[in-house]
């Protein structure tokens, strides 16, 4: 077995002194520091589940009625803007620039909305989590001008014919959501107002005041909507939105607010432009208006796991209630040891 080495330093009269390599003491490397140590008596798990039912229950019923009184309203509308005499060829249709996309509906108002209305367009099985897809963008190039040449990671749609930058790059960019809509009510134009729509911090932090696209959809594949030369990327939000990508394959994004009550049997016109393809992927797309609470929009799934975690406390703090009161025993009683429940005859 090898032995632990010893340092060996001189002294100035000359004589060799050994130096341990011994570590220093320290409260922290031999594990003194004071510690809390506290012991789960019945009283206090008792206490513990009582107290998270108490505050959880009533937390998931405020939840839960605030995520009902939220009004909304969806449309599934790629199937019905669709005509039927190309139901066979969808693709050729969505793909042909000359045929007309225009698609009017028809909604009444069941439930009193008050303002703002928030519109979202929905993809359903659309993968916007895909790794290459995500991968596919230059966030230098986003914020710096003067990195409008870092294209690396966004091949194919990185340079034109002409090996001339595209700002912004990358296939997220290349397939903004393109579909529009407009609304009336009794021949009067509804406003949607799309600023504010964004996040500040993706658009203070991400995309830069003194960029602005270049190039963009000027090769011959055509993806989404095109995008204003004369407005800085930080100030298109509708492509700030779109650049956020979404997690699972069916997603909502915001495309603007309504900020104008809606009444009961109110007649709403609405007027689509149906542009964007995802007949190709088998997608579907959705438009849906909703209002807000304190809470946010529609989601009954968190007021549900309040009740269900705050219920099952109480149902634990009950059971062990009954426990303790129907079969008690001390506090560190010894016979439950393993020793004493199975003594060892010792001769």
């Amino acid at each position: 077995m090898d032995m632990p080495q010893k340092s060996i330093a001189v002294g100035k009269d000359g004589q060799s002194t050994s130096t341990s390599k011994k570590p220093k003491y320290s409260k922290f490397s031999q594990q003194e520091l004071p510690a809390w140590k506290p012991i789960l008596t019945p009283g206090w798990v008792i206490a513990t589940f009582t107290a998270i039912g108490i505050i959880f229950i009533p937390v998931g019923l405020a939840s839960l009625f605030s995520s009902e009184s939220v009004e909304e309203a969806i449309f599934r509308y790629d199937d019905k803007c669709l005509p039927p005499s190309q139901a066979e060829s969808a693709l050729a249709y969505i793909q042909n620039v000359q045929s007309n996309k225009t698609c009017t509906q028809k909604w009444i108002v069941e439930h009193k909305m008050q303002a703002p209305i928030y519109i979202y367009y929905q993809l359903d099985n659309y993968y916007q989590n895909h790794r290459r897809y995500v991968k596919s963008r230059s966030d230098k190039q986003l914020w710096s001008k003067e990195a409008e040449g870092e294209t690396g990671n966004c091949f194919p749609e990185d340079k034109t014919e002409n090996s001339q930058p595209i700002v912004p790059c990358g296939l997220i960019a290349w397939s903004l959501f393109n579909d529009t809509y407009r609304f009336s009510m009794k021949n009067k134009d509804l406003t949607v107002n799309k600023k504010n729509i964004a996040w500040g911090s993706d658009q203070g932090s991400k995309f830069g005041s003194n960029v602005y696209p270049k190039n963009f959809q000027s090769r011959g594949l055509i993806g989404g909507a095109k995008l204003n030369e004369s407005i800085p990327l930080s100030e298109q939000e509708d492509l700030i939105v779109w650049m956020r990508t979404a997690a699972l394959p069916t997603f909502r994004k915001l495309y603007g607010k309504i900020e104008a009550d809606l009444e009961v049997n109110d007649e709403i016109e609405i007027v689509i432009e149906n542009n964007y393809n995802t007949y190709e992927f088998g997608g579907y797309k959705r438009l849906v208006l909703s209002t807000t609470t304190w809470i946010g929009g529609k989601n009954p799934f968190l007021g549900m796991a309040y009740l269900f975690v705050g219920g099952l406390s109480l149902f634990c703090a009950i059971g062990f209630i009954l426990l303790y009161v129907i079969k008690p025993r001390p506090l560190g009683d010894p016979s439950y040891l393993s020793w004493n429940k199975n003594p060892v005859n010792i001769k």
